[in-house]
């Protein structure tokens, strides 16, 4: 079973509520990654003073206060180019699962309906590329067991008539092979 390696998905966001708060939590955790390390630098100055020079004069300061402006803003920089970094990378990523996950929902919801001709196809670098196949090969022996029972329905309608059995039978025979066909895509 090869997998169909042109399919383009034409939408980024797939299943948006997913994909954003799968983004949100990891930007979350980069802005507590700025706090806390913002907050050690605060903790492991204090205590300390710091000297410098300000328009030609020898400033003693605490170095908490000191460096507090250039470690904000520094902190500040780095997160914002990381959230940008990481961003990008999350929705890269979601959008190899979200993508998968939708075709799985809505194929799922045509077997529901009946339809075991359904076949997934992911494109290569997707997730999930083993689990198509399994579907695939599920919904192959699903089928092939309607396939088998609906043949012997047709077995049993010829005995019938071979054996010239009631006509109750054979109508009840083939009522169950309508109803195969009316339930079953196959």
């Amino acid at each position: 079973m090869t997998q169909d390696t042109s399919y383009k998905r034409r939408n980024v966001f797939i299943k948006k509520s997913y994909q954003f708060y799968f983004i949100l939590k990891f930007c979350l955790i980069i802005l507590l990654g700025g706090v806390i390390s913002t907050a050690l630098v605060i903790f492991l100055s204090r205590g300390t003073v710091t000297t410098s020079f300000e328009n030609g004069r020898l400033m003693v300061k605490n170095t908490v206060m000191a460096i507090l402006p250039t470690v904000i803003l520094t902190n500040a920089v780095t997160v914002a180019i990381v959230l940008v970094i990481a961003v990008l990378t999350v929705l890269y990523i979601s959008h190899k699962i979200a993508g998968p996950m939708f075709r799985f929902e809505k194929e799922l919801g045509a077997i529901a309906q009946g339809n075991l001709t359904i076949q997934i196809s992911l494109r290569k670098k997707d997730q999930f590329v083993t689990l198509s196949t399994a579907f695939n090969d599920m919904t192959d022996s699903l089928r092939g067991k309607v396939l088998a029972v609906e043949s012997e329905i047709l077995q049993f309608q010829e005995l019938a008539k071979q054996r010239d059995l009631p006509e109750d039978v054979a109508v009840s025979l083939i009522n169950l092979r309508s109803l195969i066909r009316k339930y079953f895509k196959i």
